[in-house]
């Protein structure tokens, strides 16, 4: 996210704390930004967006703020700032070493930071799973609703671990594409002559409430998380099961959990990653699961626009979700010039290049992490 300033100024400061209390006018004071990593920076940019757009600030007097959670998650944590600060360690000894860092670093900084921001005391963590971070972040929190733990939580990821190291790690594991002499084609899922994803980095948050409470306030409500689902391949530590087992495991559980068949699902928003191996499987797995509706279904792969944003992109994959919903569109997966046979062999729409105006009452995300573990969401018109 080029240009990103945490401290820029909102239009209308809020005041999560009640008509009495200070305004909250930026998402990071110019005093505080060195002690917060890059990652908490976007997740607070993300949290402090998705709490204006859902105008809950208006009633506040009137809501328990220990009945307002957060659940951030994060991938790698502070990566970049951990790199930096053993740099300095290395040049000039432990006095030269920020009393902030561990601040910098710590994963579930951003959301401690983000629920003192915004006057939120009720449940608070920071799961780390991966690249299904933020996909299990939003099921676990609809479940904590469910159970009664909370009203609201803010919820999804943050990551940005574009430095050398994490770079340099990926490319020396063979995950990353090659195509450095055309970089906004390398992101290619499904496509034939993918060699690998592309590191994105960012923040997604959503707002999270009980739905009795979202209607009497009169909320806007752009979809209904209905299921979730999550499970493990315990197979291999980077590559899915055979036949994509735990994937199709995932996906029928949050179909279950919602009471929703199949064939109601318009849009599946897809794990794919553009790496060799996952996405063909991914495919296979969406039409095993779809088999009643593959002719019909579209899917699509957003990280083919934005990278692969990791501990953020089962929220992204959401939002995907969430949009097409919302606004009867769905997204494309650009640079999908040549299908894989393998994905072309399951007979499934990849919305390739252009999006599609459709109605969609029922939508599915898709985030899987290494260390085989999977998240699976079903999203519905409310």
């Amino acid at each position: 996210m080029k240009g990103f300033d945490p401290t820029a100024a909102l239009a209308t400061p809020v005041r999560p704390g009640g008509k009495g209390a200070e305004p909250v006018a930026a998402a990071v004071s110019p005093k505080d930004v060195r002690k917060l990593g890059r990652f908490t920076h976007l997740g607070l940019g993300a949290g402090l967006e998705a709490y204006v757009d859902s105008g809950l600030d208006s009633v506040r007097d009137a809501l328990a703020s220990d009945r307002i959670g957060v659940n951030l998650g994060v991938g790698l944590g502070g990566l970049p700032e951990i790199v930096a600060m053993h740099e300095t360690w290395r040049l000039g000894g432990f006095r030269k070493i920020s009393p902030f860092f561990i601040f910098q670093a710590a994963p579930n900084i951003l959301a401690g930071q983000l629920a003192i921001l915004l006057n939120c005391r009720g449940p608070n963590m920071s799961i780390a799973s991966a690249c299904a971070t933020s996909g299990h972040a939003l099921g676990e929190s609809a479940r904590a609703i469910q159970r009664g733990d909370a009203d609201v939580i803010l919820a999804g990821g943050a990551e940005a671990v574009i430095t050398p190291v994490a770079v340099g790690a990926f490319a020396q594991m063979k995950a990353l594409s090659t195509r450095n002499d055309a970089p906004e084609k390398a992101s290619r899922p499904f496509d034939r002559d993918r060699d690998g994803f592309v590191v994105g980095e960012g923040a997604v948050v959503f707002v999270l409430e009980e739905m009795d409470q979202a209607r009497r306030r009169g909320a806007r409500v752009y979809a209904e998380l209905l299921g979730y689902g999550a499970t493990a391949d315990a197979h291999h530590l980077s590559s899915l099961a055979p036949e994509a087992e735990g994937s199709r495991r995932s996906m029928r559980i949050a179909l279950a959990d919602a009471g929703i068949r199949p064939e109601e699902v318009g849009y599946v928003s897809a794990h794919a990653t553009s790496t060799p191996g996952g996405d063909g499987e991914e495919a296979a797995a969406i039409r095993a699961v779809f088999a009643a509706n593959g002719d019909s279904l579209h899917v699509s792969a957003v990280k083919s626009m934005t990278g692969h944003l990791l501990g953020a992109a089962g929220a992204l994959g959401a939002l995907a979700a969430v949009l097409a919903i919302h606004k009867g569109i769905i997204a494309p997966t650009i640079n999908l010039d040549n299908l894989d046979p393998e994905c072309a062999a399951t007979g499934l729409n990849f919305t390739a290049k252009t999006a599609v105006e459709k109605r969609v009452g029922v939508a599915l995300a898709n985030s899987f992490g290494f260390g085989g573990t999977n998240a699976s969401l079903v999203l519905c018109r409310a």
